[in-house]
């Protein structure tokens, strides 16, 4: 068979894919093996490959292949998430390019371009994890807004409000003015800002005396309704009972007192805004005041600004600002620092705002979860670090917010058939709810109870927070809410293992294991393994504004699918941020031509039935069959940690140097000498299960030359094969070896050194003070090129010589190499390591270093001091066996 002698990764990648693709075998049907499943945290559906998707889905890969691999019924469910936020302010951005606006609309002429887009840029993301090599089972592909999926949501939501958990109240809530909706607590992001505390004088009605509050929001003061002081400050107690005229609009407000003003802040006198304030309206409910909104949807202030009226908030902070000034009512400004919510999706600061909105009780909900990671470790967090953040959120878990003033998700439904914040019914279908509306009317004695139409029926303009539909994902890809029997369910679920991001640790991943106790009473997976964010060298988070994160798919151009791979997982560790570094690509695209070479050696080789198999080959194939099996105790050991970055070092090593670097070089046949049968078997054998173990990390690679070692049936594809087996470790081999390769290390040292070439055979002879076993001995003949090796009990004269622990090994050196030279060339090294063993042993001796220096210093020095004397001794035995 012709082998390529460059592996070519571009057309082999797309070779195999389509192979395994045509042969189906991604997909995966309930039958009687264990199932392994995982369902991938779907991206945004018009969303783009980046390097967190390529090392979030290239560990899923890892776990999903090495699962087929064990026999495993596995099965990895892809998908897309509708992200009502980023979608439709895509959306409207393209509308408003061709100039509509999003207001003009009705909701099916809107829902109409969502869906236009959808279809136009949709699943792109999807089709670029197939070029990552990922071994999706997509005809199973998932949309969270697919015709089952929504129905499942509108379910739930029904089956919760019937439960007395879901509730519509008026409520402060977290307005983004940007993408015009509501926010849950979770999608704030609190950030760090440097403003001004603006000190600002009220008049006293009927009197001269004047008043100071300290805000950071002058911007608000048309929308106070009071003063609130302190009852226990004295500085006050004239104020009481008396009322403040608010600057520019002239409202009389009530002073009013409340221990919850403190003291010490500000001037302790309090404007109190209750529309735009969380602890305000707290106040304005306690002591019944007025509320006055004073902005739009948009935050531009609306008529109760007065002259500012359609201007954006912070404009007005400005400008309103230069008129307190100018009237002298602006006493002073000082610097400030304090906490702005901004939101995490438009970085817009959000506005806190009074409106009428859903939301779900969770405190209730949220126990199982609790006790599911935190007590009985029923779910599991890789690291095990993250339980305190997981701890930090559930404990102080609030109602969640779960509508949202978006078109682009599952409409709420709720349907009003009266005028009153209560008419309302929830129902899945516009019928049954009709059907309740009829009743409630009738209960009520209304005279509408007759006349009521289906059409009169007003359904929720707002959609579900996207959450609220992500958050049932493991449960919905399989039908577990609609059909809670069906078959699929009940193999597929609970599913293995997650893989996602610390980021959504709170948002996806805790609401996950809330809803699978609440509607399958199991977890919905067991492990959770959170990786760390992609970050570049300097460890600056990748971001387009930054211009640091590589494009993906050139990555994958440029280095290979598989050197993308092995790059992402070397430079990763669970849970720390990864700092990807393209070299690292490098080293996978020359691991990969590393592992073409050592093939096309092994397949270069001639064979020849007569010859009988040398003992230097059958020892080494025995010693390498026992670290490949230490090695895969190690590897299983990093998986069962979610370590995939120490088992794929693992892998590396024992390919890199075990392998290549030394068995093949032992058993590898005399320049243009054939190599016996049993060894190229044996050979061709270790190479098949390095392809199984290396398969998971490098799919394209590894199918490529299983095919090429024999021709294989779709049945017998690498991907389907079997993980090696078992079977028992020599320790005392590998520990034989380990001391050979240092004999053999210090041979070619030696020869180095000496300008001695390989081809010039040498003489060898060992005093053996450590009782080594021959076993090696073959070996290490070989691998130095010996003339004769023999065993001594004293120095040989006229040898050069070193030492391996207390063994000492000698080379004749007739004819080897110039005398005089060496001696002069030993000599100057003995002075130097003498002179360095002086600087140590003075630092040794000095008392206070010993004393004062850590423990960990002075041992180093320690070793340096009887490396030196070693060194010594051994330059000293070579210059007197060459005098």
């Amino acid at each position: 068979m012709d082998i390529p002698s460059k592996y070519n990764a571009f057309s082999i990648e797309q070779k195999w894919y389509n192979y395994w693709m045509e042969h189906n075998y991604f997909h995966s049907k309930p039958d009687n093996r264990e199932p392994y499943t995982i369902v991938i945290p779907p991206p945004n559906v018009t969303g783009i490959l980046h390097m967190g998707h390529m090392l979030n889905n290239t560990i899923q890969d890892v776990l999903i292949r090495r699962a087929r691999l064990l026999g495993k019924n596995a099965c990895w469910v892809p998908g897309t998430d509708h992200a009502s936020i980023a979608t439709e302010a895509k959306v409207v951005a393209r509308l408003k390019v061709q100039g509509i606006d999003k207001n003009d609309l009705t909701r099916d002429e809107f829902l109409e371009h969502a869906w236009d887009w959808t279809e136009e840029y949709g699943g792109v993301i999807l089709e670029q994890l197939k070029k990552l090599g990922c071994s999706c089972d997509w005809e199973r592909t998932k949309f969270t807004m697919d015709d089952d999926m929504s129905e499942a949501v509108i379910k739930v939501f029904v089956d919760l409000h019937n439960k007395g958990l879901i509730y519509r109240g008026y409520r402060m809530v977290n307005w983004d003015p940007e993408a015009q909706t509501t926010l849950s607590d979770e999608e704030v992001v609190h950030e760090e800002r440097q403003g001004l505390l603006y000190y600002l004088e009220y008049k006293i009605e009927g009197s001269d005396q004047k008043l100071t509050i300290a805000t950071t929001r002058p911007e608000t003061i048309f929308g106070d309704t009071a003063i609130c002081i302190n009852p226990n400050d004295e500085r006050f107690t004239h104020l009481k009972g008396k009322k403040a005229i608010v600057p520019i609009c002239g409202r009389v407000i009530p002073i009013i007192e409340d221990e919850y003003v403190d003291i010490e802040f500000g001037t302790g006198c309090l404007k109190v805004t209750p529309a735009h304030d969380e602890n305000d309206k707290v106040l304005g409910d306690k002591h019944h005041l007025e509320v006055v909104d004073i902005f739009n949807a948009d935050a531009s202030l609306n008529s109760f600004g007065m002259h500012y009226e359609g201007q954006d908030r912070f404009v007005v902070r400005k400008a309103v600002t230069k008129e307190l000034e100018a009237a002298g009512i602006l006493v002073k400004t000082e610097s400030h620092t304090n906490k702005v919510g901004t939101s995490e999706r438009t970085k817009a600061v959000i506005e806190p705002r009074l409106s009428d909105q859903w939301f779900l009780k969770m405190e209730d909900l949220a126990k199982p979860a609790i006790d599911a990671v935190l007590k009985t470790g029923e779910v599991k967090l890789f690291p095990k670090k993250f339980e305190n953040t997981y701890r930090h959120w559930m404990e102080n878990i609030r109602d969640w917010n779960i509508s949202r003033q978006l078109l682009w998700g599952q409409q709420i439904p709720a349907y009003f058939y009266g005028d009153g914040k209560e008419d309302f019914v929830v129902a899945e279908t516009r019928e049954a709810a009709f059907k309740l509306a009829k009743e409630k009317l009738a209960a009520s004695s209304s005279a509408l109870a007759t006349t009521f139409k289906i059409e009169d029926l007003r359904q929720d303009t707002d959609a579900l927070d996207t959450w609220f539909s992500s958050w049932l994902w493991p449960m919905s890809v399989f039908d577990g809410i609609r059909n809670p029997e069906n078959e699929e369910i009940k193999y597929y679920y609970p599913t293995n293992d997650l893989v996602t991001g610390p980021d959504i640790l709170f948002f996806w991943v805790a609401r996950m294991i809330v809803a699978g106790y609440e509607y399958k009473d199991e977890r919905p997976f067991e492990n959770v393994y959170l990786t760390g964010l992609v970050r570049d060298k300097q460890r600056r988070k990748m971001s387009k504004s930054l211009g640091n994160s590589p494009d993906a798919l050139k990555l994958i151009e440029d280095y290979g699918a598989d050197g993308v791979r092995v790059g992402l997982l070397l430079s990763s560790a669970a849970g720390n941020d990864l700092m990807f570094d393209e070299d690292l690509c490098q080293q996978g695209k020359q691991f990969a031509n590393k592992i073409w070479n050592a093939f096309r050696l092994v397949q270069g080789w001639e064979l020849d039935t007569t010859i009988s198999q040398p003992n230097s080959s059958k020892i080494a194939v025995e010693w390498f069959n026992s670290k490949f099996q230490q090695t895969i105790v190690e590897i299983e050991d990093h998986f069962s940690k979610y370590r995939l970055s120490d088992a794929l070092m693992a892998t590396y090593k024992l390919i890199w140097d075990d392998f290549a670097s030394w068995l093949l070089e032992i058993v590898k046949p005399a320049y243009q000498q054939p190599i016996d049968a049993i060894t190229l078997k044996s050979v061709t054998t270790i190479f098949e299960d390095i392809l199984k173990i290396l398969h998971p990390f490098m799919p394209f690679l590894t199918e490529e030359i299983w095919h090429y070692i024999k021709e294989r049936s779709p049945e017998e594809a690498l991907i389907i094969s079997k993980w090696p087996e078992a079977k028992p470790i020599n320790e005392t081999l590998i520990s034989e070896f380990d001391f050979a390769s240092e004999v053999i290390s210090g041979l070619r040292n030696i020869r180095k050194q000496k300008n001695i070439a390989f081809k010039d055979a040498i003489g060898f002879s060992v005093v053996n003070s450590e009782n080594v076993a021959t076993t090696f001995d073959d070996v290490i003949s070989k691998l130095g090129n010996l003339s004769s090796f023999n065993y001594v009990t004293e120095a040989v004269e006229g040898a050069l010589t070193y030492r391996v622990k207390s063994n000492e090994y000698f080379i004749p050196m007739e004819g080897s190499i110039d005398v005089e030279a060496e001696i002069a060339k030993l000599t100057e090294e003995l002075s130097y390591t003498e002179g360095f063993l002086k600087s140590v042993q003075k630092k040794l001796s000095n008392e206070r270093f010993v004393a004062g220096a850590p423990e960990q210093v002075v041992a180093s020095e320690k070793k340096k001091e009887a490396d030196a004397l070693a060194k010594i001794e051994t330059i000293k035995s070579s210059l007197a066996s060459l005098g």
